[in-house]
């Protein structure tokens, strides 16, 4: 099977933008270039790659040649480098919000001006269904699972500790107080389970009240301002707030990559394992 470089590109494009137009202004070409492309290669591996919604995404077969396209681009950039003083490369890495915002973007950002980094954001559980998809060449995930046609690593142990302010916690945690059975929680979505997982911990079967604030920053300024208590990791306590048990969640961390070996993709594994051993606690086990 022989594929075009420019058809596979339209593919990444229109995916990554949810529209024929949108991947038509990023590729500086027309739509109806881009909708040649596409049909093209639709004709060349003799299946339907993506579904024309809104926003267009991949079909199961489109998902497997998008991987392709995506490895492809990797090495593409990676020559144009070696070829051109000024090229860029460009890295698509999924990663969780804690991570992202304590020691990921510090590690990384001495490679800022030689790496465009495009991460997208989710939860840890939830990082290698992109990796999957072919939307990301790595991730960082809480799963141990080998994702095919990569590697995976252990990077190390975020550690999470339920926080509140003094007030909040002598209003519902001092004595004689309902505690943990009735006191208001915070989660950062429908996906965050370590509140749950703290209550079954310290064997709290309730549903006390809970607010939802997405966002890693914005949760604990939530936490700091009295609206609950939550899990915070430990590399982002702050002033004004305090563990209300002393119990504790450690989340592991893996480094799943795709196998290329590109120069590109081992730098930023380099900088990162480089930051883990520096931030974050041992795996066990």
């Amino acid at each position: 099977m022989e594929l075009d470089l420019a058809r596979l590109r339209a593919l990444v494009a229109v995916v990554d933008h949810g529209s024929f137009d949108a991947a038509a202004e990023a590729l500086h070409v027309t739509a109806s270039a881009v909708s040649q492309r596409i049909r093209a290669l639709e004709h060349d591996v003799g299946r339907v790659l993506l579904v024309r919604a809104r926003p267009v995404r991949a079909t199961e077969h489109g998902a497997a040649l998008l991987r392709l396209a995506r490895q492809l681009e990797v090495l593409a950039g990676e020559a144009e480098q070696v070829l051109r003083d000024d090229a860029i490369a460009t890295l698509p890495i999924a990663v969780n919000s804690d991570s992202l915002i304590t020691w990921v973007l510090p590690a990384l950002a001495p490679l800022a001006g030689e790496i465009l980094f495009e991460f997208q954001r989710d939860d840890q559980t939830r990082t290698t269904e992109l990796l999957r998809n072919g939307t990301v060449v790595a991730a960082i995930s809480s799963d141990r699972e080998t994702v095919q046609g990569c590697a995976v690593r252990p990077l190390g142990a975020m550690r999470y500790l339920p926080v509140a302010t003094p007030e909040f916690r002598a209003r519902w945690f001092g004595e004689g107080r309902p505690g943990f059975a009735a006191a208001p929680l915070i989660e950062y979505d429908e996906s965050d389970s370590l509140q749950r997982e703290l209550l079954g911990i310290v064997g709290r079967d309730a549903a006390p009240p809970r607010h939802r604030v997405p966002g890693s920053g914005e949760f604990v300024r939530a936490v700091e301002h009295g609206f609950g208590w939550g899990m915070v990791p430990e590399l982002q306590l702050v002033d004004g707030v305090e563990p209300i048990d002393d119990r504790h969640i450690d989340v592991p961390l893996f480094w799943h990559s795709w196998s290329l070996g590109t120069a590109t993709l081992e730098r930023v594994t380099d900088a990162l394992f480089a930051a883990a051993a520096a931030s974050l606690r041992p795996v066990e086990g």
